[in-house]
C-alpha cells in the first residue's frame, strides 16, 4: 500500500510542467515575492525545502542569493534545474523528504557553516498529513536555520476548496453528496482543519491552528500574512486587467494581507520566525 509521501511524489513528477505554469502568474507567487523580497538580503543562504519546480529558488537566486532547493519530486527537481539554467542562475537542487532534509543536504555538503540565513517550508505542511510529520518536518528545518534566521512556513487553508468551488462550479457544484467533501464542509463548519484526499493527499489548515501550532517551536513572530491577499476568489478575473490595474491590486492585496480578518481571502497563509539563539 502506497504511503501518503509516495502518492504526492507520484503527483508532482506527473504533474511537475503543470505546478511551474500554474504558480507563475499568481497573486501566491507575487505578493509572496514582494514580501520575501523585503526580508530576504541578496547574497542570503537560502535553504527551499518542498520547493517544487524551483519558482521562489530562482526568484531569490536571481536576486543574488544562494539558493537550495529539496523536493520530494524528482520531476521537480530535474525542472528546478532546467529553469534555472535558462534563466541564467545557479541553484544547489536535490531530491529528498522533508522530514530527512538535514540528513539529505549535509551528505550533500550542501550545509553552510552556521545554517541558513532563512529556510522556506512551504509544500511540506501541505502534505504532510499526520500533526507530528508536520511537527518533524518544521523541526528539521529550525536544525538547518543559523539563530537569528528566518523560517517561512506555508500552509494551505481550508478556504481554498471554497474558492475552488467558486471558481469551478460547473464541475464542482456545491450540492454533491460526496462523502468526501461533505466530510470536508463539516470540519470547516467547526472551525477546524482537514486531511485527506484533495487535489491529492493534502491538510488544510483552519487559520485557528496556525498560530498554536507554531509557538511549539523556538520562535519570534516576525509576520503572518495571507499569501494571495484578497485576490484569491477573484484572481483569473483580476489577473486578466492591464498591467497597470494588476499592479495596483498587488498593491493593495500586499497592504491588507497582514490583517487578520482577510486571511480567509487567501488560499495560502504564510508564517514567518526568526530563530531564537
Amino acid at each position: 500500500m502506497k504511503s501518503d509521501r509516495d502518492e504526492v511524489r507520484a503527483y508532482y513528477n506527473r504533474t511537475a510542467e503543470m505546478e511551474w505554469e500554474r504558480i507563475g502568474n499568481r497573486p501566491e507567487f507575487l505578493v509572496t515575492c514582494r514580501f520575501l523580497d523585503r526580508m530576504i538580503r541578496p547574497g542570503d543562504r537560502v535553504l527551499d525545502i518542498g520547493g517544487g519546480p524551483g519558482r521562489y529558488s530562482i526568484h531569490l537566486a536571481g536576486r543574488g542569493c544562494d539558493a537550495t532547493l529539496l523536493d520530494l519530486a524528482e520531476e521537480n527537481v530535474r525542472l528546478a534545474e532546467k529553469h534555472a539554467e535558462e534563466a541564467g542562475v545557479s541553484i544547489h537542487a536535490v531530491p529528498g523528504d522533508a522530514m530527512e532534509a538535514g540528513a539529505v543536504l549535509r551528505e550533500r555538503g550542501f550545509v553552510p557553516e552556521g545554517g541558513f540565513d532563512a529556510v522556506l517550508l512551504m509544500g511540506p505542511l501541505y502534505h504532510l498529513l499526520e500533526e507530528e510529520e508536520r511537527t518533524r518536518s518544521v523541526e528539521e528545518a529550525l536544525s538547518l536555520l543559523k539563530p537569528g534566521g528566518l523560517l517561512c512556513a506555508s500552509f494551505i487553508l481550508n478556504t481554498a476548496d471554497l474558492h475552488y468551488h467558486m471558481k469551478h462550479t460547473a464541475e464542482a457544484p456545491i450540492l454533491t453528496e460526496n462523502p468526501v467533501e461533505l466530510d470536508f464542509r463539516a470540519a470547516l463548519l467547526r472551525g477546524e482543519g482537514w486531511s485527506g484526499e484533495g487535489f491529492t493527499r493534502a491538510h488544510f489548515a483552519d487559520v485557528s491552528e496556525i498560530e498554536p501550532f507554531m509557538a511549539r517551536f523556538p520562535l519570534e513572530p516576525v509576520v503572518i500574512f495571507g499569501q494571495e491577499g484578497i485576490m484569491g476568489p477573484c484572481e483569473e478575473t483580476l489577473m486578466a486587467l492591464t498591467p497597470e490595474e494588476i499592479g495596483e491590486w498587488l498593491r493593495f492585496s500586499e497592504n491588507l494581507a497582514v490583517r487578520r480578518e482577510y486571511w480567509g481571502f487567501a488560499e495560502h497563509l504564510m508564517f514567518v520566525g526568526r530563530k531564537r539563539g
